[in-house]
């Protein structure tokens, strides 16, 4: 019986976010590459919440794009609402949010993968691995086919032998309804890759016109929209905005709840996997914290054209009926009628350990694995990962050094270092917490950041990236001249601080000075600047202020940048026989041996490897 049978450079399985995004930039590196999903209509499916961004993961976004990623472009064209978060706090944390179009998210991904020269978008479920010794040589699907190529990247997702479950009803499915692949993880157990189970839930979606929003708070959109891509501007990408609301549960919820909670699968120990911690059901939620009497509840549209709302704030997987009698309980949605019931979803994922910071598997070459396959969640860790995927297969296939991200260069490098060093025992979330240099790692300059990487890597053409050199250029051309423009202490200069609340001068400042004061920024001292130049844009503004205002921190940062590095320049040869460090403890040996870290750096964030642990290598090396 005659089989196809077809050679490419990549293969990419799973065309979720990760997969998007591996697949463009393998592409667009000029690699011949096909992209495989279970479904056409899975592709860059928002099975969960309606929303791309919001704390740290608006980071990741602009991270991605500021790469030469696809995300950004994609929510800017899509999005109904957009929202910047932390106002009130530094400008570290400030993270933008906005709400999807899930069908338009859906349907502008497909056709920019299908628009994409040297990519192919094919609809199959991949079975099987080929190897040629411990090297990867292609896949196979489930008719047979046989698909050759000198890397493959995983991106499966929740796929893997999903199940979904609410109360005693299971069923054998992907996300949505839509088909699991269930032959792809005895390959990858065949061939060495250690298999474990994960969760994750989602919550019901209602029927809007059976919502009483009268009694809820409505969340309306920025005024003022800030764009996801550095290359668009406001004025491109403004539209008519569309209303979240708010409201909350109370203590008859948590009495539902409580007196169900036998019924819940996740408390019976039906669902075998391990949930996010930073995204808890509903029950979790109620069993967890019984002081709290309430709890925030997110009503969210799926999109323009749809009447689902999406209930965020109460994933579940507790039966149909008690699902039903709790949400009847919250202000507003006393007759609601639910549409999809909410429900978990167990899959198969590995442990990310097994990988290099590459996300090249550490024992299979060529082969890489990218989003909630190593044990993330979210869709913006699921990009940001399938990006770095997709840059780095490219590069080993042109003999080029990957391109990893250390922890003082994005969140990007953040993400992937925690989940290759630390071995994660739950599905991993990004936050603002684990970033070390968040000051230095704000989404505002996301792009001063990176976006020289991604010229050299291919991913930024020369129009985008002469915009970007002429922006850079603007802000350091106006901070010298800031620095270097002095102001005497004349009346009209005393009057104007007196004016804004501001001290008088004892003597002669610069207007870098001046703008440091807490009260004053660049746009309130226009008057006493009669020679800045004209048409500075506003995100060139915001720079000045910023690095300004924030200077000493920066600095402060910026030296602990340095020692940081100091520790990831000192390499670990990749042979090390880590039973001949004498000294070492036990553990420390065996945690060593299980991450096989490039680094001192990388090894002093292993748990288990305690500082005592790092001289002794040190020593050891020579370093």
């Amino acid at each position: 019986m005659a089989h196809i049978e077809e050679n490419y450079d990549v293969v990419v399985v799973g065309a979720g976010h990760a997969g998007c995004e591996a697949a463009l930039a393998a592409a667009r590196m000029g690699m011949e590459t096909i992209l495989f999903t279970v479904s056409m209509d899975s592709v860059a499916l928002m099975p969960c919440n309606p929303n791309i961004g919001g704390s740290s993961k608006g980071h990741l976004v602009r991270e991605v794009d500021a790469l030469g990623g696809e995300m950004g472009k994609n929510i800017d064209k899509t999005y109904i609402q957009s929202k910047m978060l932390n106002r009130s706090k530094g400008p570290a944390v400030h993270s933008l949010r906005a709400q999807a179009d899930k069908v338009e998210y859906t349907k502008q991904m497909r056709l920019t993968l299908q628009r994409q020269e040297h990519l192919t978008l094919r609809q199959a479920e991949v079975t099987e691995l080929i190897l040629d010794e411990k090297k990867v040589a292609g896949v196979k699907t489930y008719s047979g086919a046989v698909y050759h190529a000198r890397a493959v990247i995983l991106c499966t997702g929740t796929y893997l032998k999903a199940r979904c479950i609410y109360g005693d009803v299971v069923t054998h499915t992907g996300p949505n309804g839509l088909m699991a692949a269930n032959h792809l993880s005895d390959s990858m157990k065949e061939n060495g890759i250690f298999i474990r189970r994960f969760k994750t839930g989602t919550p019901a979606r209602l029927d809007k016109k059976t919502i009483d929003f009268s009694k809820m708070e409505e969340q309306k959109g920025d005024t003022h929209i800030v764009p996801f891509s550095f290359t668009n501007k406001e004025e491109d990408i403004r539209r008519e905005q569309i209303s979240c609301w708010l409201t909350y549960t109370n203590e008859e919820t948590h009495d539902i709840i409580r007196a169900n909670i036998d019924r819940s699968p996740l408390f019976s120990g039906f669902i075998e996997g391990t949930g996010p911690r930073y995204c808890p059901s509903i029950e979790d939620k109620v069993m967890k914290f019984p002081d709290k009497t309430r709890h925030q509840l997110f009503i969210e549209p799926e999109g323009e054209f749809t009447n689902e709302m999406y209930l965020g704030g109460m994933s579940s997987s507790l039966p149909e009926d008690v699902q039903y009698a709790m949400i009847r309980t919250v202000p507003g949605l006393e007759k609601v009628k639910i549409v999809r019931n909410a429900y978990a979803i167990e899959y198969d994922c590995i442990s990310a350990i097994n990988l290099k910071p590459s996300l090249e598997y550490r024992d299979i070459s060529g082969l890489f694995l990218a989003g909630q396959v190593n044990g993330s969640s979210g869709y913006e860790e699921a990009a940001a990962q399938g990006l770095m995927a997709g840059i780095n297969a490219a590069r080993k296939l042109q003999e080029k050094e990957p391109v990893v991200l250390d922890r003082s260069q994005g969140y990007i490098g953040v993400l992937i270092d925690d989940l290759v060093t630390k071995e994660t025992q739950e599905p991993y979330r990004m936050m603002t917490s684990r970033a070390e240099y968040r000051l230095l790692l704000r989404q505002d300059n996301a792009d001063l950041r990176l976006t020289d990487i991604g010229y050299e890597i291919g991913l930024i053409d020369d129009v985008r990236y002469a915009a970007f050199c002429e922006k850079r250029n603007r802000i350091e051309e106006e901070r010298k001249r800031l620095k270097e423009t002095m102001i005497g202490a004349n009346k009209t200069v005393q009057d104007f601080l007196s004016a804004h609340g501001s001290a008088e001068l004892k003597t002669a400042v610069s207007l870098e000075e001046l703008i440091r004061r807490p009260e004053l920024d660049y746009d309130s001292i226009a008057s006493l600047d009669p020679e800045r130049p004209e048409g500075l844009s506003e995100e060139v503004v915001e720079q000045i202020n910023i690095s300004i205002k924030y200077e000493g921190y920066i600095t402060r940062q910026i030296q602990q940048v340095e020692h940081f590095r100091k520790m990831e320049k000192k390499r670990i040869p990749a042979d090390i026989d880590y039973e001949d460090v004498k000294n070492l403890r036990r553990e420390a040996r065996q945690k060593l041996e299980a991450v096989r870290p490039e680094s001192l750096g990388q090894a002093s964030r292993i748990s288990g490897v305690s500082p005592a642990d790092i001289s002794v290598l040190m020593i050891y090396l020579g370093a």
